[in-house]
């Protein structure tokens, strides 16, 4: 059951904001973390950008390289698959490269309902675990310190590391917190039971089991254990990744959780469309799910969210509460940043 939109906002597109060299255009602005900071929301937004020259035969694919900043490796036409429009693959190695680098901007958002300020404060890659990018911010506040985990790409795989910052103009970086293959980190709002509490998504190579999204445990926001499976995707929805959304969010039944899952791709080249679900967990125990939605309860519908990078993408990254409602916002077609509000009590009503 899809949820009534309150209100819905395209909030950036890739032509509003300037590449990090001439040289570069941006394809995508989109997958923000979100947080109420004082009296204004503020985002911490992917920026993805890839070169603009184009060269017969070649297609290039950047990466950072510490000291010198962005260059551009040219693989052969004839030496790769393209996979999707984001991934290639070397047919002599099978390993897979990127089309784009990303990097994360912050902007300032007022009341969350539209854009006040693009700020030239940029998180960029610094180390050979960031070589070809950081992605997906998700914030969350402890003790008046801002921490987000986003993810560390490079020739080691996908990992998720740790950052935090007061200002968001100054940022200190606490290294990997969940080595390759993980994604999708968020993080508790509060400790539970005297220890913080992530939501994790584990990707494994050897197909053993349906996507599923992991919980674990730590005692400092470092050191993490505990792991258990919470949810495996069941739903046809959820066939392809199944993975944390926004940070779950306190209510007086438990946790609330909202969620992305893909539908298994049909046709090669294909990625599959993205939709939400929501989990209840339960509030001393978040590794036990309450309720959950059967069906998604967000889908995309709109034009920005059905054309653009990757088409048929709606994926929840960021939520800031209202009184009566929640302000989600989330990445659009692997395109643009949006939002969309959904009222408090028909969030709870579509668990049932």
């Amino acid at each position: 059951m899809l949820l009534r939109r309150h209100f819905g906002q395209l909030l950036l597109s890739p032509a509003e904001l300037a590449p990090s060299r001439d040289d570069f255009e941006v394809v995508g602005v989109f997958n923000p973390g979100a947080i109420r900071a004082g009296d204004e929301v503020i985002l911490l937004v992917r920026v993805a950008e890839r070169p603009r020259e184009r060269r017969v035969g070649f297609t290039p694919s950047p990466r950072w390289v510490p000291g010198a900043g962005l260059t551009i490796d040219w693989l052969p036409d004839d030496s790769i698959q393209v996979l999707d429009p984001r991934v290639v693959k070397g047919k002599a190695d099978g390993l897979v490269r990127l089309t784009f680098i990303s990097h994360l901007r912050v902007v300032r958002c007022g009341d969350g309902r539209s854009v006040q300020e693009v700020t030239d404060v940029r998180f960029l890659p610094a180390s050979e675990i960031e070589e070809f990018g950081v992605e997906d911010p998700r914030i969350t506040v402890f003790s008046d310190r801002y921490y987000f985990t986003y993810v560390a790409v490079s020739r080691h795989g996908a990992a998720t590391a740790l950052a935090s910052t007061t200002d968001f103009r100054r940022f200190e970086r606490h290294g990997v917190i969940f080595c390759p293959e993980n994604k999708d980190v968020v993080l508790f709002p509060e400790p539970i039971g005297g220890e913080y509490v992530a939501l994790h998504r584990p990707n494994a190579a050897t197909p053993f089991c349906r996507p599923e999204m992991w919980i674990a445990r730590s005692p400092d926001l470092i050191h993490w254990g505990r792991h258990e499976c919470l949810h495996g995707g069941g739903a046809e929805w959820e066939t392809g990744r199944v993975g944390a959304g926004t940070p779950p969010v306190r209510v007086d039944d438990g946790w609330l959780e909202i969620y992305h899952g893909n539908r298994q791709p049909t046709r090669s080249g294909e990625v599959g469309m993205y939709s939400t679900g929501v989990l209840l967990l339960d509030r001393d125990n978040p590794s036990k799910i309450l309720r959950r939605t059967a069906a998604s309860i967000f889908e995309p519908t709109a034009d920005f969210e059905r054309r653009g990078f990757v088409p048929d993408v709606v994926f929840p990254t960021g939520i800031v509460e209202t009184e009566r409602s929640y302000l989600v916002y989330y990445g659009a077609a692997d395109c643009g940043t949006a939002v969309v509000e959904f009222s408090k009590d028909e969030v709870l009503s579509a668990l049932g």
